[in-house]
């Protein structure tokens, strides 16, 4: 479904026509994208999916002098000028993996649509919600508990009882994925901050993110962390991957010189 190597990012892309391929090459001032499509008239579905995985239309200088005005955050803000939030060029995808766990999403891959040929690596696009929900237990290998998560979550994406698309209600999608058996608050916000793409998403009970916030010596306890986050809305996402970012780590050079 995806593959990375020689400082490309290559992934299968779920298109109108059939499956099509992308390969993303950082190149100065830009990103190169190279496509393989079914039909040219993917192609404008094709770039647009692409600039929301690389958050290629928000603009850093919208949302990191709000951050910046808090004196605590502003170091990591300035270490990292270009900040985007990684983004999923499928939101159903990027939430059903993100439940299922990366080596089931792999194992997955086998239900997906192939693709004509293979792609180098590329060889499946991920499977449909409706293939996830119908999929054999045995295919997935899952605990009984994630594979109750992971089938509710495909089922109510498959019938159209949550929408994670660009554009969807957001209070809406995080109520109903609240709903379901296994997926608590920290969850819900990484899915409405990824799959969402939410800016303002802030799972402040994650442990990663709790641990990287003690780091940068802020409150490590999701009680104490989001009352400290409100002053960073409406871009807390942003804050959160400032907060993971590596280059805004303690004791990176980068982080250094900048603060």
């Amino acid at each position: 479904m995806e593959d990375y190597a020689d400082g490309a990012y290559r992934r299968v892309l779920r298109l109108p026509s059939g499956p099509g391929t992308v390969t993303l090459r950082p190149e100065l001032g830009h990103v190169h994208a190279a496509f393989q499509l079914a039909t040219l008239a993917d192609l404008t579905a094709a770039v647009a999916r692409c600039r929301r995985l690389l958050d290629l239309d928000a603009d850093p200088q919208t949302y990191l002098p709000i951050l910046a005005a808090d004196p605590a955050l502003a170091p990591l803000a300035t270490a990292v000028p270009g900040l985007r939030l990684p983004g999923t060029a499928d939101s159903a995808e990027a939430a059903l993996r993100a439940v299922l766990g990366p080596a089931a999403a792999a194992r997955a891959a086998a239900l997906g649509e192939p693709l004509p040929a293979p792609d180098g690596a590329l060889t499946h696009a991920f499977p449909e919600p409706a293939a996830i929900a119908a999929a054999d237990p045995a295919t997935l290998r899952l605990s009984p508990a994630r594979d109750r998560s992971t089938r509710e979550l495909a089922t109510r994406l498959a019938h159209g009882e949550l929408a994670v698309d660009e554009g969807a209600d957001r209070a809406a999608a995080r109520s109903t994925l609240l709903a379901i058996p296994g997926i608590g608050p920290a969850l819900a916000e990484q899915l409405a901050l990824r799959a969402l793409a939410d800016p303002d998403a802030f799972p402040a009970s994650d442990p990663q993110l709790r641990a990287a916030a003690r780091r940068h010596r802020f409150p490590g306890n999701a009680t104490d962390l989001a009352k400290h986050a409100r002053q960073w809305r409406p871009w807390r996402g942003y804050a959160a991957h400032l907060l993971w970012h590596p280059q805004a780590q303690p004791g990176n050079p980068c982080s250094r010189s900048a603060s």
